[in-house]
């Protein structure tokens, strides 16, 4: 376990120990801190036949980058946050090794995606506008959420177009009407909410809401440790929790 001190580190660690068939064979955080249970990076990679990680988007990025220069141990990505450069980086590293990466671990909000886009690409944009909406705790430090811009493809995609070109993700001024297609982002930050995500298809005369609420980060970590029987011994690559699943038909 990676970040093992830290909120998803504690929650992961439980769900493994609770898991009679699985081991924790250690746990680290960042490199060179010891005690408090925990061991070198080098020490728990030796370890381990997966790795679950949530950390930050820089220290999984390395992480993969070690793990692909050893030829192991697989990995299991639950950090969000990260720009071109570091999936690139971990896309590399897959070529090596085996990693899942996933904005969400939950089964629910991966059922979700598929009913996002299954709703995009039946109410067109020449009548539907699309908004995604995401809340969650006031620590956490980027938005939209992983979990979010995971919905905004997903509906993207069942419209057949490149979220990156009708990705609209702030609102402040005069901003005139809104565009045909546009996919909207709002961000709340407040409390201790857990995660909250829902995806608005609004028309003029109806508006329809598909929502996901998670009430305790032990979905999170039940679904990461599914996550990692399952990505253990695999063949390298880049996995999501679709191909976990068994949504993607990969594995």
């Amino acid at each position: 376990m990676a970040g093992a001190l830290g909120r998803m580190g504690r929650a992961v660690a439980a769900a493994v120990e609770a898991e009679p068939a699985l081991s924790l064979a250690a746990r680290f955080g960042r490199p060179g801190r010891t005690g408090e249970g925990l061991v070198g990076q080098d020490a728990a990679l030796a370890a381990a036949d997966v790795v679950i990680d949530f950390t930050t988007p820089a220290a999984s990025t390395a992480l993969a980058q070690v793990c692909a220069g050893r030829g192991g141990p697989a990995l299991v990505i639950g950090s969000t946050g990260f720009d071109a450069a570091q999936l690139a980086a971990i896309e590399s590293a897959a070529l090596k090794v085996a990693i899942v990466r996933a904005g969400n671990f939950s089964l629910g909000v991966n059922m979700l995606m598929g009913l996002v886009e299954q709703a995009a690409r039946q109410l067109g944009p020449e009548a539907y506008d699309i908004e995604v909406f995401e809340a969650h705790h006031r620590r956490k430090v980027d938005a939209p959420s992983g979990t979010a811009l995971m919905l905004g493809e997903a509906a993207a995609k069942g419209r057949g177009v490149a979220l990156s070109n009708v990705a609209k993700r702030g609102r402040d001024g005069i901003t005139g009407p809104r565009p045909a297609g546009e996919i909207g982002f709002a961000v709340m930050r407040g409390g201790g909410i857990v995660g909250e995500h829902s995806v608005t298809f609004a028309a003029e005369d109806e508006i329809l809401t598909l929502s996901h609420s998670a009430r305790d980060r032990g979905l999170f970590a039940r679904g990461a440790v599914v996550a990692a029987r399952w990505v253990a011994g695999r063949p390298p690559g880049q996995y999501d929790m679709r191909d976990v699943l068994g949504f993607s038909g990969r594995g």
